[in-house]
């Protein structure tokens, strides 16, 4: 059977992150330039190759200081380390349209198994004739798995930013 390329349409896609900040609330953040490619045999997402890779300097939480920190040495460190990769190493079917994608993801040098939960949207063509498959994809990691281990603690205790991050994506993908 013949493979099929398919490629992230950043038109409609998203890439978002949460993190607890003072332990009471959620910040959100997203980056904003990703590249992402699926390979599969036909139309079947069943083991397919998945390769991604995330601008580490467009990070954007919608506040300049704290951007500017993200991709500061204490976080991203964007000088020394451009991308964020993810190279998947499983995508299995679970039902009609949940899959666990397993993969490699690699934030400043540092590379760790993470294990996300796909809902794969379906397969439509749009007015113009393209091809296209959706997917919402979620998981959950612990940034100082990937040595993002920058914190403060609070004077009633705790801390200012939780070590759990999550993650979601919002991902059109075109036969490209």
């Amino acid at each position: 059977m013949e493979t099929t390329k398919w490629v992230i349409d950043p038109t409609h896609s998203e890439l978002l992150f949460k993190v607890k900040h003072l332990m009471i609330t959620n910040v959100k953040g997203e980056f904003r330039n990703f590249t992402g490619e699926i390979t599969t045999k036909g139309e079947d997402f069943t083991n397919a190759k998945v390769v991604a890779s995330v601008d580490s300097s467009s990070v954007f939480t919608n506040n300049d200081d704290r951007d500017t920190h993200l991709k500061s040495g204490d976080f991203f460190n964007v000088e020394e380390f451009d991308k964020i990769t993810f190279e998947g190493t499983s995508f299995e079917k679970k039902s009609d349209d949940e899959y666990t994608l397993k993969g490699n993801l690699t934030i400043i040098g540092n590379t760790k198994e993470v294990s996300l939960a796909v809902d794969f949207g379906g397969i439509a063509t749009d007015p113009w004739g393209n091809k296209k498959a959706g997917f919402s994809i979620t998981g959950k990691i612990n940034r100082k798995d990937w040595g993002l281990n920058w914190n403060a603690a609070l004077e009633a205790g705790g801390v200012l930013v939780s070590d759990e991050v999550k993650i979601s994506a919002e991902l059109q993908f075109i036969v490209g």
